[in-house]
């Protein structure tokens, strides 16, 4: 682990009985007991994950909003102070160089959240394209990230927060000086695992202390720290897309599913404007869809699927789903074998094994 990246919170894991691998450069826990036992945290009391790793740009500047619409797909117009946004960056071909998050700070003061193993790319295709009256800065180091997330989560941190009220942070929405425990934060709640729950974003130096605190006041709720594990587990059951696996330079967000974020009728022209009108209009030539296995076998990421003796895609992530109990998986497969219960087959250590088209995502939470 000598030559890895390490996060503010590495000397920490240890302690909690962590379990680090190299994760895209980064020395990172995949899990801290196991990675069944937090996902069942998650999704019935509450887990907390460091999520350091990713990455925190601000744009800054009088041309900020009129910059970033050139540089989003989404229409950064509509998100107001004290809001979030989901959004990709692409290439000309609609290729997708990141998914991201963006908060609005206040006028001409934005905050990008970036995907970890991009945080160097994304930096350099964001300084690419500066404009006059724009300042982009890469804090990442200084900055740290929690994510408490799980249908405790609210409670657990409302305990360590006096003087606000988390439960007027909206789905979203963040407020950006909260005190936990005395140490100062910007607390959001957008959540990667298909539960309530919110990011704390701190200072580097702080967040060992936040970590600590919140699984001493959280151990009477049954709150465990979360692994990489996980967190890919929960994000996968609710259909929340990977940068790497369902997205990439060759996968759009339309191939991706995640057209909601691309609004191609926006005033100011954007970086792969054009091809993404033409997928939006025409349809894509493929799409990412649910499957599940109907013989026994685990699809996994890069596994070849095929219609008969025609391949047809492959997949992006599988698992077997901890909550469902069923293997399922994520494919990109050409939109002629998208529709729901086409039988497919998976190509699983040289044997092709029957699957079918399920719809997505494998799991919702009841509100």
């Amino acid at each position: 682990m000598a030559d890895l990246k390490k996060t503010p919170l590495y000397e920490v894991y240890k302690e909690y009985g962590g379990k680090t691998i190299d994760f895209g450069g980064w020395a990172l826990p995949v899990q801290f007991s196991s990675i069944k036992a937090e996902h069942e945290a998650v999704r019935t009391r509450a887990g907390l994950f460091d999520v350091s790793h990713m990455g925190e740009i601000e744009v800054k500047g009088e041309g900020a909003l009129e910059y970033l619409q050139k540089m989003m797909t989404n229409d950064v117009s509509k998100v107001k102070d004290g809001g979030a946004q989901y959004t990709a960056m692409c290439y000309g071909d609609g290729g997708t160089v990141d998914d991201l998050l963006i908060y609005k700070i206040k006028d001409n003061d934005y905050l990008l959240v970036v995907n970890a193993a991009n945080i160097d790319k994304d930096f350099e295709w964001l300084k690419q394209h500066e404009t006059d009256g724009v300042e982009i800065n890469n804090i990442s180091e200084h900055m740290a990230q929690l994510a408490l997330q799980g249908p405790l989560a609210e409670g657990v941190l409302q305990r360590l927060t006096n003087e606000h009220s988390l439960s007027e942070i909206g789905f979203f929405k963040f407020q950006s000086n909260v005190s936990i425990n005395g140490r100062h934060a910007l607390v959001s709640r957008t959540g990667y695992t298909g539960e309530d729950g919110f990011e704390i974003y701190c200072d580097a130096e702080d967040a060992a202390a936040i970590w600590k605190d919140i699984l001493k006041e959280g151990e009477k709720d049954g709150v465990l720290p979360c692994g990489l594990g996980a967190r890919d587990t929960l994000r996968f059951e609710a259909n929340l897309a990977l940068y790497g696996q369902e997205l990439s330079k060759d996968i759009s967000p339309i191939e991706a599913g995640i057209g909601f974020a691309v609004k191609v009728n926006k005033e100011i022209p954007f970086n792969g404007q054009d091809a993404l009108k033409k997928q939006k209009d025409e349809g894509a030539s493929r799409k990412i869809v649910g499957i599940e296995m109907i013989e026994r076998g685990i699809p996994r990421h890069g596994y070849k699927v095929f219609s008969g003796e025609e391949e047809i895609g492959e997949v992006t992530t599988g698992t077997q789903s901890p909550t469902l109990k069923k293997n399922v998986g994520l494919a990109l497969l050409k939109k002629e074998f998208t529709s729901i219960d086409t039988e497919i087959q998976v190509e699983i250590r040289g044997k092709k094994v029957n699957a079918k088209v399920v719809p997505t995502p494998f799991y919702k939470r009841t509100k």
